[in-house]
């Protein structure tokens, strides 16, 4: 994959998608071209940051069936929609699902690109997001159930005093899982432990 990042190009008119493949590869990015939904279901590798130009009204497979398709596969691909006539409600329902734009054939390719850059940032981000989640996963699974119930209270902001009270643990003891806790979730002060587990598994209330 190019350092630009990859788009996905699907739409039933051959002329458009070898044109906008032409353009946006000597521009520098990757591209995947297809004829049809169905195929880009079938074929298409996930990769990122990648977004997807997609056309609205394409024979049996809508561009948006595809994009409920994506979303019910867990794929947040930015969607760029291109369309020569579309009906509002079309476009609406289409913005609703999380596209992240909308443009009218013929367009402009500076626009266009504009909106590429745009949706490559934001699966970048995206992306990011994900792999710190599947890290902070990863640590947490080598917490002890003890540390794992101590790092709830932690993170619901309560400090070694509350802590002990709660489990009954003597301060000293408390210090010492607050401080396993820091180092098998790989930070080194409370702040960085927070900023690590942000949106992470939702902390539970202490009575529950």
């Amino acid at each position: 994959m190019l350092a630009k990042g990859h788009v996905f190009i699907v739409d039933d008119d051959h002329d458009i998608r070898i044109h906008l493949g032409d353009l946006l590869r000597h521009l520098g990015y990757g591209v995947s071209d297809f004829p049809g939904a169905e195929l880009f279901l079938r074929q298409a590798i996930r990769c990122s940051p990648a977004v997807l130009i997609l056309d609205l009204r394409m024979p049996q497979m809508s561009g948006l069936d595809l994009q409920k398709a994506l979303l019910s596969q867990n794929w947040c691909l930015p969607i760029i929609y291109m369309s020569g006539e579309s009906q509002s409600q079309e476009i609406i329902d289409a913005m609703k699902l999380g596209a992240i734009d909308f443009l009218w054939k013929p367009f402009a390719y500076t626009e266009l690109v504009k909106v590429i850059d745009k949706g490559m940032k934001l699966d970048a981000h995206r992306h990011a997001e994900q792999q710190r989640l599947m890290h902070v996963d990863n640590l947490h699974q080598t917490l002890s159930p003890r540390e794992k119930s101590m790092l709830e209270l932690i993170l619901l902001g309560h400090g070694n005093k509350t802590i002990s009270s709660e489990t009954g643990l003597m301060a000293d003891t408390v210090k010492k899982y607050r401080a396993q806790i820091l180092a098998k979730m790989e930070v080194h002060s409370l702040a960085e432990l927070l900023a690590l587990c942000k949106d992470h598994v939702p902390p539970k209330k202490i009575n529950e």
